[in-house]
């Protein structure tokens, strides 16, 4: 069994020192990773990981995730092999296949039907394999030599078949599961469902019985792989109280009409208790699941920060 590993992610920086003491804090509660979602309106994911690895003295950084149809594969090689090496090889490369139809339009990418756009991931992961493993370009060659300049690559030769940094793919439907199977390090469930017939990017919180299916349907089509896998699970609710289930009957009230309150208790996607009850319920996430890299949104980073140490 995996030990555990936790990670935050940033959806904002007020200023500089501010995202640094954030970073620090983490690290200081023993979080492993600081990742930054890829969205319009939200921190650039490179330079931000750059900045928490300079923070810190050993936080890994990671995207979760980028979106695939805002990248093309040299650019993102590029940008992969540079931060890799500035952080001294602490970087995880996330990639989804984008859910948010406005940010594509606002964008001026066309949006392209679910499965096309994870055949475009897909055709991404193979051809950064292909990039970090190559000889690099031909036309740049003479200029290396006359310089004695290296062709830039990732320092970690983890993911991409031993070429690259590890790789996570994230999602929830067959199709980018599968994918996520075939190639990632680093699986990962998500938490919000898209709600049939309401707009791109319009999300329900999964159940633990959709979580159980989601993970035994990417661990089949994994086969033999499934055990080298990193089971990972984003968090979307987490709050220290005395009573869960009164906790839970607010949070039904609120925000989750659609979920019973039982429902809402056993879903991996929020944890709801004492500090001990917390850490109680992630065990026993990864012992139903597999879970053992556990991610939060960052409104949450300090009051799961706590329960690491009790986990």
């Amino acid at each position: 069994m995996r030990n555990f590993r936790f990670g935050f992610n940033v959806f904002d920086i007020v200023s500089r020192d501010d995202f640094a003491e954030r970073c620090r804090r983490g690290e200081r509660y023993g979080y492993d990773v600081a990742l930054v979602p890829d969205h319009l309106g939200s921190p650039a994911p490179f330079p931000t990981m750059v900045a928490a690895a300079d923070a810190t003295e050993r936080l890994r950084v990671g995207a979760l995730v980028l979106n695939a149809g805002f990248w093309n594969a040299h650019l993102l090689a590029r940008e992969v092999a540079t931060a890799d090496r500035l952080t001294g090889g602490r970087v995880e490369l996330g990639l989804g296949a984008g859910h948010m139809k406005w940010e594509f339009d606002a964008a001026g990418i066309p949006w392209e039907p679910f499965a096309a756009r994870v055949e475009q991931m897909t055709g991404l992961v193979e051809e950064l394999g292909g990039l970090f493993g190559g000889d690099g370009y031909e036309r740049h060659r003479p200029v290396a030599e006359f310089f004695g300049l290296a062709e830039l690559a990732p320092v970690q030769r983890a993911g991409f078949g031993g070429s690259g940094p590890p790789l996570l793919v994230g999602g929830t439907g067959d199709t980018v599961l599968r994918a996520a199977a075939r190639h990632a390090d680093i699986v990962g469930i998500a938490g919000a469902y898209q709600m049939k017939g309401e707009p791109p990017g319009t999300f329900r919180l999964g159940t633990a019985e959709e979580a159980g299916e989601r993970v035994r349907f990417a661990r089949e089509h994994a086969g033999d792989r499934a055990e080298q896998i990193e089971w990972n699970v984003l968090v979307q609710h987490v709050q220290v109280t005395s009573d869960r289930r009164a906790e839970a009957g607010r949070m039904r009230a609120e925000r989750l009409p659609y979920m019973t309150v039982e429902e809402i208790l056993d879903t991996p996607f929020v944890l709801l208790g004492t500090e001990a009850q917390i850490a109680e319920q992630i065990r026993e996430r990864r012992e139903r699941y597999g879970f053992s890299y556990v991610t939060v949104h960052s409104p949450f980073m300090d009051v799961l920060g706590p329960v690491i140490e009790r986990v």
